[in-house]
């Protein structure tokens, strides 16, 4: 059975070595994430070439996310560990240098606003909301501010200030020279960090190719808010449910993010849900049951792809992370009835914007189609990728054979849910682009000559985002 929901892995030092990267590729990783908030440039060049050099060996596409870590506030270098007494008085200061410490034992943050920004009342979250403290006044350059909670305060640890509308910039210099640094590289996707508005995104499309795509990660109050305009200039979203979990109350985020996952369905976004997936397998081999009911809802929620953070960056077991999420989305897609009924899966039936155009049309009509002759699997020819992406929003019951010329689309879609890529390196035709998916279908046991299948392109081929063509073809 192909796997319809894809894998994404964070590669760190627990993952980076060629062995341990090829088990996670037979174990069914199917996108390495590169983390800029903890990776180097060295180490990103290496997990690249890396995951080049593994894609041709194994004969199918591994897409590389580079996700940037964007305007990220956190305590500065601080003498030692600092032990937070519930109810004592603390004085943070702003600063412009990161490196640099703060005087008269103020703890040192790393957004020079602070101070400005800040009103009594105020919460300030440290460490994913671990340690929390409320402001009580702010005097010129420092906030004073009551601990609501115990804890050990570290060098680095980030800061979160829920409800506030900060005046950052959505890119750092940082995140500049990170994503010049990535697109030399060829990476197929960009994820930027904490976005609130769709002008984020806007900056970043200005700075990225047109064969680049760009994940909003969706991690503020803000960007909730904001999400239907996010969602017109993304090309997919990611549930970056730690940071947005402690932006919002936690009894939000499973509401937040089914309808993260529908509304990224209905724009024909590429879905992601990250962040604590199985954490508890970064120490132990075995997911704990709750773990393994988080991963099977968001599946039932629709999701194209989950993530694995610190699980395969810098867990104990990382190949038994990918395999116990590998056999958590395999047992639910074949659950009987899983797919008999799409509008029980993910997205309604009552189709908006795009699937209201002449190529969602078409590719509702292939679907249908397929179904109703009880085809194998559907076939669509395609040079950016747009036409699998909207049949794959369809959640069609069978495969979707995603032929490209395209080699950046070919590893794109490795991301897209229900699509198995297969690239075409000779000259492009109708009848040469089907013949390669009907030779692959044979290779694969997908089908025996004589079926009948649905195919659907847009014509000319080297127009992207025209699909207006679908045939019936015999095998």
């Amino acid at each position: 059975m192909i796997r319809r929901a894809k894998i994404i892995c964070t590669i760190g030092p627990a993952s980076r070595e060629p062995e341990v990267f090829r088990r996670l590729v037979d174990a069914g990783m199917d996108a390495v994430r590169v983390n800029f908030s903890h990776s180097s440039h060295e180490d990103a060049a290496r997990t690249i070439r890396l995951a080049r050099d593994v894609a041709r060996d194994v004969g199918r596409p591994l897409a590389v996310l580079a996700d940037l870590q964007g305007p990220k506030i956190r305590v500065g270098v601080l003498p030692g560990p600092l032990d937070i007494v519930k109810g004592e008085l603390y004085a943070f200061e702003a600063l412009h240098d990161a490196d640099a410490g703060a005087s008269g034992g103020a703890i040192p943050i790393t957004y020079p606003d602070l101070a400005s920004e800040m009103d009594p009342g105020d919460r300030l979250l440290f460490d994913d909301g671990r340690i929390a403290f409320v402001v009580e006044e702010v005097e010129g350059a420092r906030v004073m501010a009551r601990a609501r909670t115990h804890g050990t305060l570290l060098s680095r640890k980030g800061l979160n200030l829920p409800g506030k509308a900060l005046g950052v910039p959505s890119m750092t210099d940082k995140d500049r020279r990170d994503l010049e640094f990535a697109l030399e590289q060829g990476v197929d996707y960009v994820a930027l960090s904490f976005v609130r508005r769709a002008a984020d995104l806007a900056e970043l499309r200005d700075l990225v190719n047109d064969e680049v795509l760009i994940i909003a990660k969706i991690e503020k109050e803000q960007a909730v808010r904001n999400l239907v305009e996010i969602l017109s200039l993304a090309d997919g979203v990611m549930v970056a449910r730690g940071d947005l979990g402690v932006e919002l109350d936690f009894e939000e985020v499973p509401i937040v993010q089914k309808r993260v996952l529908r509304l990224s369905q209905e724009s024909v976004s590429i879905g992601i849900t990250a962040t604590q997936m199985l954490e508890s397998m970064t120490f132990t081999s075995r997911p704990t049951r709750a773990e393994v009911s988080d991963v099977a809802n968001a599946l039932l929620d629709g999701t194209d792809v989950v993530m694995l953070s610190g699980e395969t960056a810098v867990g104990d077991y990382p190949v038994e992370a990918v395999e116990a999420m590998d056999r958590v989305a395999r047992r639910i897609e074949n659950e009987s009835g899983f797919l008999e009924n799409p509008s029980d899966v993910g997205a309604p039936m009552v189709r908006s914007g795009v699937h209201r155009t002449v190529p969602g049309a078409i590719a509702g009509a292939a679907v249908e189609a397929t179904h109703r002759l009880g085809a194998p699997f559907l076939i669509t020819l395609t040079t950016s990728g747009f036409t699998a992406r909207l049949l794959a929003a369809q959640r069609p019951r069978v495969p979707i054979l995603a032929v490209t010329d395209k080699e950046n689309t070919y590893r794109q879609l490795a991301l897209v849910w229900g699509v198995v890529p297969i690239h075409h390196d000779e000259s492009v035709s109708y009848d040469g682009m089907l013949a390669r998916a009907r030779t692959y279908a044979f290779e694969h046991g997908l089908a025996e000559p004589g079926r009948q299948c649905v195919v659907t392109a847009g014509m000319p081929f080297d127009v992207p985002g025209t699909t207006n063509y679908l045939r019936v073809e015999k095998l």
